[in-house]
């Protein structure tokens, strides 16, 4: 299992304690910012940077499973990286996330 997870493009990008429940946390994975986010016992992962305008959302406000950015109060849905409210009118990529033992792994390779 571990060499599967290495050959297909995952990374390790935090421990499972290192995202709290109902909060965002900005991580590099594989040279890549992005965005941790832990609702409701899921751990989701987003790029980190607002398709608007050069903001971390990681330093945004997360209600439910809606970031908001904190530049101009864009709004993305965190399951799919659709943008919600505008200024955005561009998704932010999703990556798969994988937690194997204590650790979150994201697959770097953008979810179509």
């Amino acid at each position: 299992m571990e060499h599967e997870v290495l050959d297909s493009h995952w990374e390790r990008a935090a421990g499972v304690d290192d995202v709290a429940e109902g909060e965002v946390t900005g991580v590099r994975a594989g040279g890549r910012p992005i965005a941790l986010y832990r609702v409701e016992g899921e751990v989701y992962a987003t790029h980190d940077i607002c398709s608007h305008e050069h903001a971390h959302l990681s330093e945004g406000y997360l209600e439910g499973c809606e970031i908001e950015c904190p530049l101009h109060q864009a709004r993305f849905d965190i399951r799919t990286g659709l943008a919600t409210c505008r200024p955005a009118t561009q998704a932010v990529a999703v990556y798969p996330v994988r937690i194997v033992g204590k650790d979150i792994l994201v697959k770097v390779q953008a979810t179509p």
